[in-house]
């Protein structure tokens, strides 16, 4: 019941952390905000995440860990809710007031005729053509995503910690496989629902959709990003409720375990007494009990092959979506949609692969950090055949390539750009 109940919490922390940052793109245009806001909007889940993380592994053992898990699981319900309130205090996202902004990369006219300029005359840009927000309800946003973080930093090590109380060590790994490579299905779930919410008029149910008059192609089209947070919250209450019926701990696996749970000694072998619990708890030993884990050569691998992981891992998913949509011309519902079939399914299998075969070698715990040394370093370095891959410019009459009839239009094109630069605002 436990394994599946992790199981499926890692499926709802997976499934919201996805869908929150395939709608990035959509937050920035419905707030009108910079692609730096919406780099901190992002980061404010791992902000929440370290503000508490160490203290929860470190309190762990000394609490009743499936509770603890389930409080967790209503805070992550909570921030996606509160993320979802700015869509009720807004008015209507009116898009006929949008126009191109110049610090928007794409392949615009205004934002050639500001490389062309840059290149020739070295004119200066108008000033005030600087993105700026009317509004910052997007804190409600940012607020959300970092309950989200608090709420996720227990699932991780007191899920993982109760797998490896009750069951074998030749069998610890490849539950811990199974149930990371079932909660995959999350992120998958994730994005495929991202790409069916860009595709649907974020004002649905408000306004006629017969009367939109753009398509999910235009840069100014928003999706109903609010629409997915509702079911990402409801998908956490839910994975909440069965770590409330769970017991403080269980049976060592492969011992004599005749007697219930119920009836197992659980108050006296797993409690502390509260003067005892009270000197546990002193924050003197904390610290060095800190000191002595990054003391151990093996954590500190793992630490640094984690962080290469997520060094490449969130940047690319985060802005991989704005960066499909504006170099292939997709929309940014099918961008999603190609992530979630794509790149997902493959993770999944690794996971799953992993821990199979430290199961089926009966991987110790040094060896086990090879593994993960090998394999970490191998994908660090295909993730830098992408400084390999390019683009072609996409070709613009006239700026990047001549008009029919005409060979080149030669300096009077950057001339011409320099002086329009200089007379025509673009905000």
């Amino acid at each position: 019941i436990f394994l599946g109940a992790l199981a499926f919490s890692f499926f709802a922390k997976g499934f919201s952390g996805s869908y929150m940052k395939s709608m990035s793109s959509q937050i920035e245009r419905r707030f009108e905000i910079s692609s730096s806001i919406v780099g901190i909007i992002d980061g404010s889940f791992e902000i929440g995440n370290l503000m508490v993380m160490v203290l929860v592994s470190y309190l762990g053992p000394r609490v009743h860990r499936p509770k603890v898990i389930a409080v967790g699981c209503l805070i992550m319900s909570l921030g996606a809710f509160l993320s979802v309130m700015p869509q009720f205090l807004m008015g209507r996202y009116n898009y006929e007031r949008i126009t191109v902004t110049v610090d928007n990369i794409s392949t615009s006219v205004s934002a050639l005729l500001s490389e062309l300029c840059s290149r020739k005359c070295k004119c200066l840009w108008p000033a005030g053509c600087e993105k700026t927000t009317t509004s910052y309800l997007w804190l409600f946003v940012l607020m959300g995503n970092l309950l989200r973080g608090i709420g996720e930093a227990p699932v991780m090590p007191l899920g993982v910690s109760y797998i490896d109380d009750f069951s074998k060590e030749e069998n610890s790994a490849f539950y811990i496989g199974l149930v990371r490579s079932s909660g995959m299905f999350g992120p998958t779930l994730g994005f495929l629902l991202g790409s069916f919410c860009a595709s649907i008029w974020v004002d649905i149910g408000v306004v006629d959709i017969d009367a939109i008059s753009i398509n999910p192609k235009d840069t100014r089209w928003v999706g109903a990003w609010w629409l997915g947070l509702l079911i990402c919250g409801a998908v956490n209450f839910i994975a909440s409720l069965p770590f409330w019926f769970l017991p403080y701990s269980l049976p060592k696996e492969g011992e004599n375990e005749n007697l219930k749970i119920s009836h197992l000694p659980v108050q006296d072998d797993c409690k502390f007494s509260e003067a005892v619990k009270g000197e546990r708890l002193f924050p003197k030993y904390f610290f060095p009990a800190l000191k002595k884990l990054f003391g151990n050569p093996i954590f500190l691998v793992y630490i640094l092959l984690t962080i290469l992981q997520y060094n490449s891992l969130v940047g690319l998913i985060t802005y991989e979506t704005k960066f499909m949509e504006q170099q292939f011309n997709v929309s940014v519902a099918r961008a999603i949609f190609l992530i979630g079939v794509i790149l997902l399914p493959i993770t999944i299998l690794g996971m799953f692969l992993g821990g199979f075969l430290i199961k089926k070698f009966k991987l110790h715990i040094t060896e086990m950090a090879k593994f993960a040394c090998i394999t970490f370093i191998v994908a660090y370095l295909l993730n830098l055949l992408y400084f390999t891959c390019s683009c072609e410019v996409l070709q613009v009459a006239g700026l990047t390539a001549p008009y029919s009839g005409f060979v080149s239009l030669g300096v009077f094109l950057y001339t011409f750009a320099c002086v329009c630069l200089k007379t025509t605002n673009f905000c």
